[in-house]
Order: C-alpha cells, then sequence, then structure tokens
C-alpha cells in the first residue's frame, strides 16, 4: 500500500460563523472541532501522517491544542493562502518525502470517521482519484441572476461531493501547477483534478460528516455526536 498523508485544510475565515470566531477551535460536546478531526485521521489506519494548513497567527495555538489532546500524526503545521487552492498547495509542498497520496479534507468537517476515510484512501488506490460522495436529498433549481427558477436539474445521478478526497500525489501536484498556470483558483480539489483530465471516482460518503459553517452547524453536530453515543 503507498503511504497516505492527510492535508486538513483548516485556513478559512469563518466569516459566516460571526465576527472573530474561528471555527477550528470551537468546542464540540468540549472539544475543538479541528482536535476531532485530527484524532479521526491519527485513528485511520491508511492515514500514516498529516499536514495541518491554519489560519496565519493560529500556528501556535492549534500546536498547543495537538499537544494537549495527543494527536500523534501530525508532521507539520503550516499558514495558508489567501484562497483555498493555495492553501491547499501549501499544505501539500510540506507533505514529507515518500507519500504515494495525499488525502485532502475539510478541518471543518469533525464528524468525519476514520471508516469512511479508510474507504476513500482504498478507492483512490484502485482508482488514482476518489472523493466521499452523498445523493442529494432535495431538489435542485438553477436561477438566474434576478432570483427566477431557470431550470430543474436531474437529481438522479447528482451526489454533494465531501472530503476526504484522496489523489495520487503527483497527480495532484500536477494539477495544481496546471490551475495556477492557467490563473485559475478552484474552491473544491475534484474539481482542480478534473479540469487536469483526472477521473475521480465517488465512494459513498456519509450524511453525519457535515461541514461546520454557521451557528446552526454546531447545534447539529453535536447531536449528532450524542447519537452516535459520544458524550
Amino acid at each position: 500500500m503507498q503511504n497516505c498523508c492527510a492535508v486538513i485544510a483548516a485556513a478559512g475565515s469563518s466569516s459566516r460563523m460571526g465576527k472573530g470566531v474561528s471555527k477550528q477551535f470551537i468546542p464540540l460536546l468540549g472539544i475543538p472541532v479541528i482536535i476531532r478531526t485530527l484524532m479521526a485521521f491519527d485513528a485511520a489506519e491508511t492515514v500514516s501522517a498529516s499536514v495541518v494548513v491554519c489560519r496565519a497567527g493560529d500556528e501556535g495555538r492549534l500546536q498547543q491544542y495537538i499537544d494537549w489532546y495527543a494527536i500523534k500524526k501530525v508532521a507539520a503545521v503550516v499558514a495558508g493562502g489567501a484562497t483555498r487552492q493555495e492553501s491547499a498547495a501549501a499544505g501539500a509542498m510540506a507533505v514529507p518525502e515518500g507519500f504515494g497520496l495525499i488525502a485532502v479534507h475539510d478541518g471543518a468537517r469533525p464528524l468525519i470517521t476514520p471508516e469512511k476515510i479508510n474507504l476513500c484512501v482504498n478507492a483512490c488506490l484502485k482508482t488514482g482519484a476518489a472523493a466521499l460522495g452523498v445523493p442529494l436529498k432535495d431538489t435542485v433549481k438553477k436561477v438566474d441572476g434576478s432570483g427566477f427558477v431557470v431550470s430543474t436539474p436531474d437529481r438522479s445521478g447528482m451526489v454533494a461531493v465531501q472530503t476526504p478526497q484522496v489523489f495520487r500525489y503527483g497527480l495532484y501536484m500536477k494539477a495544481l501547477r496546471d490551475a495556477f498556470a492557467a490563473g485559475e483558483n478552484y474552491t473544491d480539489d475534484c474539481q482542480l483534478a478534473e479540469k487536469a483530465g483526472v477521473k475521480v471516482s465517488v465512494c459513498s460518503g456519509d450524511y453525519g460528516n457535515i461541514k461546520i459553517t454557521t451557528p446552526e452547524d454546531v447545534c447539529i453536530a453535536e447531536a449528532i455526536l450524542r447519537m452516535r453515543g459520544i458524550k
């Protein structure tokens, strides 16, 4: 098996969480969001190391939490850039030598499970690129600039993509170089790979693998943890 290193993207502005709030440090049943995320990757047997990309200035606080909670697999903590793509690139450049796979994950998805991480990494071993996804529950509408419905896409075959998204390291780095050379700025790593001609397989995600974006998400995440028997 090729070794896999996770890149945990935790450098977002948290603008929808409220002024001055970093969602990565919000406690979920007493444990910070980012630490719950790192705990899952520590427990995933397919991942050997992780790199955490945080907001500039958060490095010291994050390292303190990593030490307090005895997170074992973090190989580096680095500052992110102005965009998701720049932050992912900073994390990818910090991956230690010898890793054949890279798993890019949103730090704000703390409910990811080791089982789903392993599933996605193993899928990448077979296909070269893989992501978690779940079938859409809601009807989706395309609207115009004035807010009027233009069309209703067929929901069959459509998925809401999640993270981790796992790639062969060489493929991912080439996709990054191509994007920067073309002046493109992608917010999704699958799209980054797709534009470079990489086919991405989708494996079964988890509706509980939510992303913490707004204050309401904190309440939902804690409810899911309780449902899982975590206190």
